[in-house]
């Protein structure tokens, strides 16, 4: 079935309720990659939008700029949504002020491609004044884990633009606009970075190190550069939710690796080696269960992955507060049961191992260890 006849619209993103809840107690944050749907889904919390509605502000507008400065917004908009705001360099005060004075008579939304949480220029905490959401590419739990869905995503990725075209052609022309646009204009505006072209050429290196433990001085070789700039350019692109690190789990009975961190991408689609980006895919959905789980109920979750220094691996672990809750090994092909994780599970304290695949063949083989394929997988374990 061609993929135009696969997917005709997106479904609505599983964080409204969510986000419903959270704006009557405080600002809602919202962060995410560039183009991932986080102003589309902050307008839809105003009824019946159009372009200029009194309750959206967008700080790259210059009109809006002064609107925001001046606080000047209609006393009976409920709703004040401030979009890309931390390209204000003091962005933080201006919104704690904002907050502060006027939290009885409206509620605000917040939403930007950095991490808002982290960002720290503007001096003034605001600790205690927001709850942050991390906005996510589409996957399978949005599409009630149904298996035609699959193979578009595995394709085309899960931002709604390519997602809706599906066309080989425009992912390509989308890939390139925006990784220029990340890097010289949402990175420009952000860090004061002067070559701006050697980051573009790390974020294009970076695809083709997707799942493997990352060396920093590989890269700084490769890029001419020394190793400082590097690893605070991967810093950057990390705050701009275009890759991100892995640190390794260690537990007691193994020899773990402790520095070595392994690096995916945002968009899963950018990476052209089969095997690499369903790895990529299955840790984009996994980390998509993290942070859910952590934005939501509050608990705190990380994911990790295995490796010791014999080189034994397992791709991911996922822990909540600290302690483990499943480890998942993913592989191209439903093939047999990697050694490595009968070695794993005598030597940690992991309860379950998942062996996941595109393919069909599915069996429990104790009590500890399953094969699935990612849609099996998919509704049984990332069901939120």
């Amino acid at each position: 079935m061609p993929y135009s006849k696969v997917i005709k619209e997106l479904p609505l993103r599983a964080q409204l309720l969510f986000l419903k809840r959270d704006l009557q107690k405080k600002m809602v944050f919202i962060g995410g990659p560039r183009q991932v749907g986080k102003t589309t889904l902050a307008q839809s919390f105003l009824e019946n939008f159009i372009e200029g509605d009194p309750g959206y502000y967008n700080w790259d507008l210059s009109e809006h700029r002064k609107l925001i400065r001046e606080k000047n917004w209609p006393r009976s908009q409920k709703l004040i949504i401030l979009d890309e705001i931390h390209k204000n360099r003091q962005w933080r005060n201006l919104v704690k002020g904002v907050y502060d004075t006027q939290k009885n008579t409206h509620q605000f939304m917040i939403t930007g491609s950095a991490r808002l949480n982290t960002l720290r220029r503007g001096g003034d905490s605001l600790m205690g004044r927001y709850y942050y959401h991390r906005l996510h590419p589409f996957g399978l739990p949005d599409f009630k884990h149904d298996s035609k869905y699959l193979e578009p995503l595995f394709k085309f990725g899960g931002f709604p633009e390519p997602l809706l075209e599906q066309s080989e052609i425009e992912l390509g022309r989308w890939h390139l606009q925006r990784l220029d646009k990340l890097v010289y204009e949402d990175l420009r505006d952000i860090e004061n970075v002067k070559e701006l072209n050697k980051i573009e050429l790390l974020a294009e290196a970076l695809q083709e190190r997707v799942g493997s433990p990352l060396s920093f001085t590989s890269l700084a070789e490769d890029l001419e550069t020394n190793f400082h700039s590097i690893k605070r350019w991967i810093q950057i692109l990390d705050s701009l939710y275009y890759c991100y690190l892995l640190p390794p789990y260690g537990a007691p009975k193994i020899r773990a690796v402790k520095k070595e961190q392994k690096l995916y991408l945002w968009d899963w689609s950018q990476v052209d080696e089969l095997g690499h980006r369903f790895e990529n895919m299955v840790a984009g959905h996994l980390l998509r269960y993290c942070h859910h789980i952590q934005d939501t109920q509050g608990k705190k979750m990380e994911l990790r992955y295995i490796r010791d220094t014999d080189k034994r691996e397992i791709d991911f672990v996922v822990l909540q507060n600290k302690k483990p809750l499943f480890a998942v090994e993913a592989k191209l092909s439903d093939r047999a049961i990697s050694k490595h994780i009968k070695y794993f599970m005598d030597r940690t304290p992991i309860p379950h191992f998942y062996q996941v695949h595109m393919g069909k063949k599915e069996s429990q083989i104790n009590d500890q260890i399953t094969l699935l394929n990612f849609i099996s997988f998919s509704k049984e374990v990332l069901n939120i």
